[in-house]
């Protein structure tokens, strides 16, 4: 094989920089004397049983979920089904941190909105989503769009032809989808619900704001709590907590290996959804009831804590209030900072990433690049405290590292690392569609590398680099697991901020900054929405 090309060379630096460096300045870390401590440490082995009883509930819960909605709204022609869709993925993009958030205000004694409604429980009893079980209920309502989206991946492949050949053979329209279809669409469970379970054992947000008043940590709070309490003293051993988390996510990385071994039929004629029946038609209405009671009524909660002056009280003409919002858009105050470094970080994070991903994808013909790229696609699926461990141990290995630690830089090359697959696939899907006549004939008229990209692949890709870019921010602006773990005195951002607002008892503040930043979730959201129809399907998760 020809020695790679300057592109393809540039291509894997690049990825070895942010995927392989610091994972396997981890894998070196932790291969220290801290991994055998691990055995001798009850707590650790008690919040990583924690970790899987959680996890693995959420994604049952999460598959059940999904599941039904991809059974209505995929394989079916029901009414309202793209907005319907649309409200199916949205837990997906609603940071953990403000969901957790907004359960917790939609509950308990002290909830605004109870009280308002005079639905409160009485005082003094505790909060009902503080412990497994509303661990694992938030996990699961958060995971279950990633079956869906799963799942919605294998229906764009699924061929038509099967459908027709079971009616063919006298088989309702029903009984198709449940013994010619479904068979073919396991694999698409089996890989969400693989996808469910990584995300609920790496998850932070959720975990601590729920796990912590319940008395009941785990891993990701523990690994928080002890770098947070010593500092880098303590790598070696959160190092070794970080490779444990790591390898408890393996059933959920084999789950995927072994559903994309068994999803490899080639498509045909695209499926369209069934005509659905009365009953089909009915069960519209669980669905709804379901969206509204995991999105408005949370949502509503959040809203009305941000409007009264304390928990506790109802909202009425006499005590709403805006104070909380101008706190929080005072001039000097620690929530503008946390915004302005949270959009900071996101919008460089993602034109970086944005740019890098053009000659990346491009690369991705060689064999060398594509195996390169597998490290970068681990930083994503293992869980972010995991990533944020290893780029600390990465940086303070280098020369003068120990200036960095605590920096708005060091969180910005976590990111990097974090959302790098995101940035690219995208972009790696479309540049597999270019005809490579294109690039040859550029080559043979002599037109150099830069030449090249700004003018034969640029125009072609950029609505893909622009979506995987606005992707990355939409992402990155609300992060809370990394920057929880890298953050220092005055580059907080908004993840941590809500996180700590929550913590330090100002409940109805951080509800107000939570509102704020789902209105810029909701702007990026509708950014990316208008590439969106330049794109092929599934490139944005909420245009399946």
């Amino acid at each position: 094989m020809p020695r790679p090309p300057t592109l393809a060379l540039w291509a894997m630096a690049w990825l070895a920089l942010l995927g392989l460096a610091p994972t396997a300045r981890l894998l070196a870390e932790a291969a220290g004397p801290a991994l055998a401590t691990l055995a001798a440490d009850a707590s650790v082995w008690r919040a990583a049983w924690r970790s899987l009883l959680v996890a693995s509930g959420a994604a049952l819960l999460a598959t059940a979920i999904g599941g039904v909605q991809a059974s209505l709204l995929l394989l079916r022609e029901m009414p309202w089904r793209r907005g319907l869709i649309f409200l199916c993925i949205l837990p997906l993009l609603v940071p953990p941190q403000i969901m957790a958030l907004a359960f917790i205000q939609a509950s308990g004694p002290s909830s605004p909105l109870l009280v308002s409604l005079g639905l409160a429980p009485p005082l003094g009893s505790q909060n009902p989503f503080y412990g497994p079980f509303g661990l694992i209920l938030l996990l699961g309502i958060q995971g279950a769009p990633l079956v869906f989206l799963a799942l919605a991946a294998l229906v764009r492949r699924l061929p038509a032809e099967v459908v027709a050949a079971a009616r063919g053979l006298g088989a309702t329209p029903a009984q198709a989808l449940r013994m010619a279809v479904w068979p073919l669409l396991a694999p698409g469970l089996l890989a969400g619900a693989g996808l469910a379970f990584i995300a609920a054992l790496g998850n932070f947000g959720i975990a601590a704001l729920l796990g912590i008043p319940g008395r009941f940590p785990l891993l990701t709070v523990l690994i928080w709590q002890r770098l947070s309490a010593t500092g880098p003293a303590a790598l070696s051993q959160v190092a070794a907590l970080s490779l444990l988390l790591a390898a408890l996510t393996l059933p959920g990385l084999l789950a995927q290996a072994l559903a994309a071994r068994r999803a490899g039929w080639k498509s045909g004629r695209p499926f369209e959804p069934i005509v659905p029946t009365r009953l089909d038609r009915l069960l519209v209405a669980p669905l709804a009831l379901y969206l509204l009671a995991v999105l408005a009524v949370p949502l509503a909660a959040l809203l009305t804590s941000a409007l009264v002056p304390a928990m506790g009280m109802a909202l009425t003409p006499a005590t709403l209030t805006l104070r909380h919002f101008a706190a929080t858009l005072a001039p000097g105050a620690h929530t503008l900072a946390a915004f302005g470094n949270s959009l900071l970080l996101s919008t460089a994070a993602a034109a970086l990433l944005g740019l890098a991903a053009l000659p990346v994808a491009l690369a991705m013909r060689y064999r060398a690049v594509r195996a390169t790229a597998m490290a970068t696609d681990l930083t994503y699926a293992l869980p972010g405290a995991c990533t944020a461990v290893a780029v600390i141990l990465l940086v303070l290995g280098l020369p003068g590292g120990g200036a960095v630690y605590g920096t708005l830089a060091l969180i910005f090359f976590a990111y990097l690392a974090r959302f790098q697959t995101l940035a690219l696939r995208p972009v790696a899907a479309a540049a597999a569609r270019l005809d490579p006549a294109l690039e040859e004939a550029a080559r043979g008229m002599g037109a150099g590398l830069l030449l090249r990209l700004r003018a034969v692949h640029l125009p072609p890709l950029a609505p893909a680099l622009a979506a995987g870019a606005l992707l990355v921010m939409l992402l990155a602006v609300n992060e809370v697991t990394v920057s929880s773990l890298l953050h220092g005195p005055g580059t907080q951002t908004l993840g941590v901020l809500v996180f700590n607002l929550q913590d330090g008892g100002q409940s109805p503040q951080a509800a107000a900054v939570s509102c704020l930043s789902l209105l810029l979730v909701a702007a990026l959201m509708g950014a990316a929405s208008l590439l969106g129809r330049r794109l092929p399907p599934g490139t944005l998760p909420w245009r399946p």
